[in-house]
């Protein structure tokens, strides 16, 4: 919190003081520490976290059937997460009409969003699933990928008895060394948080708020209302304790949020689950896949994003026209887990369907380091609630290791 307030003050203090081209000096030496120094180092460990993590739960599994059982659940938790979320956002939306009071010109026709949407075919759909290999998988940090390579890699190594047990116990071991890793990471982030907040101001300065203020303060707010929903449904489920797994996450929600980033907290969140009592197995199990179909946060920025677009443009939309428009976006953003900037790949794609300017999107680019945050954020907490839920339905939710004071 104290780096996040030092990062808006230096932030404005270099645009305020500084010329055009030490503010992009700036940005530049700040995306450094953020991008180039603690991203990558947290990029370097999610391929061997997530292969190690879910390989040894999945053995640790048993046989098909639980891994099949687990599996269902987790999915309809995720689902009906993606479903309240982009409802949420349908009915916000809708409601503020916020794209109508813009008043914005058209960007004119032949501007391009620098988005790529060739990946949403269904072709594509399965190349981006499926490895070819898990070594180019592992290289890029393909998410998706290295998750199905690790379930059939986890399945075998059950099956195959005590010759299997030597590969669980080397692979829990290397989990063990890469979260070891990760404590040493860790250090930096106060000093990547500040970098972020500080280039991302310097270079935007308060005016980005007072542009988009009412759009950033309503998604916002929504997303706290997200937040209330979601807790309070676990809350059915795991009763109080949902109050002390906030308390325990509240730091890797904070490094989310300030770094914009949902990987950056992806490590170290295996450990605080496990602290807060959830199964290790199937923390290592329900984790990663939250991170590839479990994205509450970019769920809601996706009808937020699409139905304001919408509007500033002055196309209309027939509830029928938005209940296909969520359904749609719903689909369309499983096949894309794991690539950059995947909530606007989404958008872009679907936007074409409905006869909604593509271009719209340049509406929205200059905000969306501050609305990304948001959505890291909440993808933290939304896939840290499943964990929780799908632990307590498995009658796997223990006493916490480690007590909030």
């Amino acid at each position: 919190m104290i780096a996040m307030v030092s990062g808006v003050l230096l932030g404005l203090g270099v645009h305020y003081n500084g010329s055009p081209t030490q503010v992009d000096a700036f940005s530049g030496y700040m995306s450094v520490i953020t991008n180039d120094i603690f991203l990558r180092l947290i990029k370097m460990i999610i391929a061997p976290l997530v292969f190690s993590t879910l390989v040894v739960g999945i053995a640790k599994l048993g046989d098909i059937r639980s891994v099949g059982r687990i599996g269902g659940k987790t999915l309809l938790w995720f689902m009906g997460a993606s479903l309240l979320s982009l409802l949420l956002g349908l009915i916000i939306m809708s409601s503020l009409n916020l794209g109508g009071e813009l008043n914005l010109p058209l960007p004119p026709g032949n501007a391009t969003t620098g988005i790529d949407t060739t990946t949403l075919s269904f072709k594509g759909f399965f190349t981006h699933i499926i490895p070819q290999s898990i070594f180019d998988a592992m290289a890029k940090n393909e998410i998706l990928q290295i998750v199905v390579f690790a379930i059939f890699f986890g399945i075998a190594t059950a099956s195959i008895g005590e010759q299997g047990k030597i590969v669980i116990k080397a692979l829990d071991a290397i989990a063990n060394i890469i979260l070891r890793v990760t404590g040493y990471v860790m250090y930096l982030a106060p000093v990547a948080a500040l970098a972020a907040i500080a280039a991302v101001v310097a270079v935007k300065g308060p005016e980005l708020l007072v542009t988009y203020g009412k759009f950033i303060l309503s998604f916002y707010l929504t997303v706290l209302g997200l937040w209330v929903i979601l807790l309070l449904a676990a809350s059915f489920i795991i009763g109080r304790r949902v109050i002390d797994l906030a308390l325990n996450i509240k730091d890797m929600i904070l490094l989310a949020f300030s770094t914009a980033s949902s990987e950056a907290a992806f490590p170290r969140l295996v450990v605080e689950l496990e602290n807060f009592g959830c199964s290790p197995r199937i923390v290592s199990f329900v984790l990663p896949l939250g991170y590839s179909f479990n994205l509450d946060g970019s769920m809601l920025y996706m009808t937020f994003a699409s139905l304001f677009i919408a509007q500033a443009y002055g196309v209309p939309l027939t509830l029928g026209q938005e209940v296909s428009l969520l359904l749609t976006l719903m689909l369309t953003s499983k096949g894309v887990a794991g690539v950059p900037r995947a909530a606007l790949v989404v958008i872009a794609g679907t936007l074409s369907m409905y006869n909604i300017p593509q271009q719209g999107l340049l509406l929205l680019l200059g905000i969306d380091q501050v609305l990304d945050m948001a959505r890291s954020a909440t993808n933290v907490l939304g896939n840290s609630i499943a964990a929780a839920v799908v632990s307590k339905w498995e009658k796997e939710l223990e006493e916490p290791a480690i007590h909030i004071k």
